[in-house]
């Protein structure tokens, strides 16, 4: 998901991956959520410079596309860090301790909910249910779900993160 699958890693766009997503979906009806998902799924965000590419397309004007996107959390308006860190804020995961794991991971990486490391290497996100409320409170790094989380346990997970990275 996100950046990592883009094939510069989120860097830069191409427009010709703007034409390619839209022509494959905007016959569909309801195309414009779609293709954003597909948008942000392919380059890891949606470049604002893409907007009047993506609302010429499918008809629409540029303030329907605009306000889509910013009125959905979801979609990034920038390139994401190398790994992105979301965070579970719904209740369960509030219950059991998230609160206090969002100040420990805030002071870890230098960095508030919706921001970037100034390495490039972390983003945080809030979510509001990762669906893992039995062994709240939850984190996603990178497509890998974790439970149970305490600030030690997520500095171990940096720390696997961070040893992943490295040439053997």
């Amino acid at each position: 998901m996100g950046a990592r699958n883009s094939a510069d890693g989120g860097a830069g766009w191409d427009a010709r991956v703007i034409d390619e997503i839209v022509a494959g979906l905007a016959d569909k009806p309801g195309a414009l959520m779609p293709v954003l998902h597909a948008v942000q799924e392919r380059i890891g965000y949606i470049p604002p410079e893409a907007v009047p590419a993506i609302a010429r397309a499918l008809n629409l004007s540029r303030a329907e596309v605009h306000g889509v996107v910013t009125f959905y959390h979801d979609f990034r308006h920038e390139p994401p860090g190398r790994n992105v860190i979301r965070l579970c804020r719904a209740e369960s995961c509030q219950a059991m301790g998230a609160v206090a794991l969002a100040a420990h991971i805030q002071a870890r990486l230098g960095i508030g909910f919706g921001q970037t490391s100034g390495d490039g290497d972390f983003t945080l996100e809030p979510v509001y249910c990762l669906g893992n409320c039995a062994c709240s409170p939850a984190i996603v790094v990178g497509d890998d779900l974790h439970g149970r989380v305490t600030p030690k346990r997520f500095d171990e997970i940096l720390s696997a993160v961070a040893s992943a990275r490295q040439p053997r």
